[in-house]
């Protein structure tokens, strides 16, 4: 049986431009930092991820984009807040240990699409 996933900390960084997460899953403890322009391009809201598979929207210009609130949900995730007022979709402890664990993947993806598309950060 697989022990479930829990965050057992959330720092916030100074700058706001990032937030720290220790991961607990039974006796394992992972940290990772995520960046809030990163959380923003991937939120898990339906304004960004569509309502089906391929609808995916591209957002660009966070570069400059910060965290202003963190709210838990239940026991389970939590809602951030971002500068630019995007405050919609729920990050679950499973969807950041995902963004963490796929961040070399993503990023780079993400990128490429924003160059292809002639937008920026």
């Amino acid at each position: 049986m697989v022990e479930e996933l829990t965050v057992s900390a959330i720092r916030v960084a100074a700058d706001r431009k990032s937030v720290e997460l220790d991961f607990e899953r039974g006796d394992n403890l992972e940290t990772h930092s995520l960046a809030a322009e990163y959380l923003r391009v991937e939120s898990p809201s339906a304004e960004v991820q569509g309502h089906g598979p391929d609808q995916k929207k591209l957002v660009s210009g966070k570069a400059d984009v910060m965290i202003e609130q963190i709210d838990p949900v239940g026991h389970y995730a939590i809602r951030i807040t971002f500068s630019d007022g995007h405050a919609t979709g729920l990050y679950t402890w499973e969807t950041l240990h995902d963004l963490a664990r796929d961040h070399a993947i993503l990023w780079p993806a993400y990128l490429r699409a924003l160059s292809a598309a002639g937008k920026s950060r």
